[in-house]
């Protein structure tokens, strides 16, 4: 097979990254710090990466800030983590605002503190119109939580006599489903050496290219990006079609 059957023929850049971001506690623990000091070192890489995606015009970025699962971790972490995503989301809000980034929050974040509600309530309504990057932050997300409320979501409408029930196609589920309306993200990266999507997006992700690396979240840099975005642009985005088909619609310059 010829090297041009390998290039990932859609898009040399992701429409959509999807990231994991892993690795800030351990980063504390290698520099012998509190694991606070990891995740306000990720919060400062997190901001990095969003910039960059800005920069490069990528459509859409879905951050995972923090899983359904994560209420499982030590009462005094969790809270600390409430009040850094509320410290980061004041101090940061003005700025993608100003750079014309529309931020929106997929997840159940009814536990969370009040006051945090608020402030992901203005923070989603301030930036709506907004047509720069679409920044999703998963906060008290979980991929199986999100097909259960759209299958909930779905039987509503059948018991209301909107939708037949042999109507129901991947499509009316994807409808449903957290991030419709954009496009399925192009590119999933995880840093921190864990090799799995851990409950994200799990519908989402299905034809999606997945891409670990051992760098932890606090030292992913744009240079880190950039491998990550060159090891996609090399991949062949197949949906289902053959190498020799791919290879193809190349020569006959139909992708």
């Amino acid at each position: 097979m010829s090297e041009a059957a390998f290039i990932n023929s859609e898009n040399t850049l992701p429409r959509h990254v999807a990231i994991i971001m892993d690795g800030n506690g351990r980063w504390a623990q290698q520099k012998n710090k509190p694991r606070h000091s990891g995740h306000k070192a990720g919060v400062e890489a997190t901001r990095n990466i969003i910039q960059e995606c800005a920069r490069r015009g990528i459509e859409a970025l879905t951050i995972f800030a923090f899983s359904s699962e994560n209420w499982k971790r030590p009462k005094s972490e969790v809270n600390l983590l409430m009040e850094l995503f509320l410290t980061a989301l004041q101090r940061e809000l003005s700025k993608l605002h100003k750079n014309n980034v529309r931020i929106r929050f997929i997840g159940n974040t009814s536990s969370f503190p009040e006051k945090l509600q608020k402030k992901i309530s203005h923070a989603s309504d301030q930036t709506a119109g907004n047509t720069g990057l679409n920044l999703t932050i998963a906060a008290g997300y979980g991929g199986r939580w999100d097909i259960v409320e759209s299958v909930r979501a779905i039987v509503d409408e059948v018991k209301a006599g909107k939708i037949d029930p042999n109507d129901i196609t991947e499509e009316s589920i994807s409808a449903h489903i957290c991030l419709s309306g954009i496009p399925e993200p192009d590119l999933f990266i995880r840093t921190g050496g864990e090799k799995r999507i851990s409950n994200f997006l799990l519908w989402q992700l299905v034809y999606t290219e997945l891409y670990f690396t051992d760098i932890l979240w606090p030292d992913f840099d744009v240079s880190a990006f950039d491998q990550a975005l060159n090891a996609f642009s090399v991949r062949q985005r197949r949906f289902g079609r053959t190498a020799e088909q791919i290879e193809t619609k190349l020569n006959n310059g139909r992708l």
